[in-house]
């Protein structure tokens, strides 16, 4: 079987994300099974080169993986011809220079979202890859999680009839970090940084409610700044200005309802960190992350309000598990053979830096809402 190398650069993967979900369950994982199968029989090997500013830390993160390359010096990465894809999952805020600079060098371009802090700049980098003719993609994984194929597949199948709303809870508590570390880095908490969570989850939610289930055509969003005391990964105390929670509801094509809190100041009592109930008129169902189970309307119980007595029906055994029927694989993963497929062979994609400026647009458009306290329609992004 033949076989043809893909260079890549990776910059940002010494971070949790980057090097958890990119480099090790993706990109290493598909050049351990042998690359990605292509369309004319042919096997896609990701080489991997590590870019970053700590050079110990990329030599250490490169030897324990067994990665070949790795380099601090990212002009001398991107020179390099043999290298025909640029991926970066660092710092928002440096993300639209780095992925001028990758263009410029012909470099294909694949990212984290958001693209960047501002619609304007997510439009102009969006634009300048498409204008340059380089193939370009953002990571949207939520839609390759199970729980939400599981959904699509119900979606598909008609099983909800006229779906009605959508009702997401997305969130944990993030420890202060004074007498618990705390499970995010600091900067998510400090506005100045590019931290705060309506620019980083509204970005999700916006390919989520597209995708699974229709077009967003408007939004009404209020933050929170909930806890303003916060001690960083050294232990110091800092002042957190940037959101940390945010509870929006959108408006979709064909008179559906969404309402989604996103919170890193809640404790958990549900199924998973995220879930999703969807009601229809002949169906419901709820999904997390993996598990999505269903009620269709024939087996919906018939609850009678009643205060006066305690409640004796448990709701929870009236729904049924929406079985895999399928290997499901990691979602990064997934995506990113998907995509390299896009590179190679011009196979399908649909996530360019397009749609993740439409991402951008909802988190602006949700900051907006919450200063302005209204409902805010979504301009159309494509002409």
């Amino acid at each position: 079987m033949t076989q043809q190398r893909i260079g890549i650069i990776m910059h940002g993967v010494t971070g949790r994300m980057g090097m958890n979900q990119h480099l090790i369950r993706s990109v290493l994982a598909i050049r351990d099974q042998g690359g990605v199968l292509l369309s004319d029989g042919s096997r896609l090997m990701p080489d991997p080169i590590i870019v970053g500013r700590n050079e110990a830390k990329i030599a250490e993160l490169a030897s324990k993986h067994g990665i070949e390359r790795y380099t601090t010096d990212m002009e001398a990465a991107l020179a390099n011809p043999d290298d025909t894809l640029f991926f970066d999952a660092a710092s928002t805020q440096l993300r639209p220079e780095l992925l001028r600079q990758a263009i410029d060098a012909g470099k294909h371009i694949y990212c984290e979202k958001p693209i960047s802090e501002k619609l304007e700049q997510a439009l102009e980098i969006a634009n300048y890859a498409k204008s340059k003719g380089v193939k370009n993609g953002i990571v949207h994984d939520k839609l390759d999680l199970p729980g939400l194929l599981k959904l699509k597949r119900l979606r598909d199948s008609g099983f909800f009839g006229k779906i009605l709303s959508v009702r997401g809870e997305f969130g944990y508590w993030v420890f202060e970090g004074d007498w618990m570390p705390a499970q995010r880095p600091s900067w998510n908490y400090r506005a100045a940084d590019g931290g705060g969570i309506i620019s980083d989850m509204l970005c999700h939610w916006r390919y989520v409610l597209d995708n699974v289930f229709a077009p967003v055509k408007s939004v009404s969003c209020t933050g929170a700044v909930h806890i303003p005391d916060r001690w960083d990964e050294n232990g110091e105390h800092y002042k957190a200005d940037a959101d940390d929670a945010a509870y929006a509801t959108f408006e979709l094509e064909g008179g559906i309802i969404a309402n989604i809190n996103s919170s890193w100041c809640t404790r958990v009592r549900r199924d998973d960190l995220v879930t999703f109930q969807v009601d229809g008129t002949h169906g419901s169902a709820v999904a997390g992350l993996h598990s999505c189970v269903s009620q269709h309307r024939v087996n919906t119980p018939k609850p009678v309000w009643n205060p006066d007595q305690p409640q004796t029906m448990n709701f929870f055994d009236d729904w049924e598990e929406v079985p895999d029927n399928h290997d499901f694989d990691n979602g990064f993963k997934v995506q990113w053979e998907q995509f390299l497929r896009h590179v190679a062979e011009d196979g399908p994609w649909n996530y360019t830096l397009m749609e993740g400026a439409k991402g951008v647009q909802l988190a602006e458009l949700g900051y907006q809402s919450w200063k302005e306290r209204r409902w805010i329609d979504i301009p159309s992004l494509e002409g």
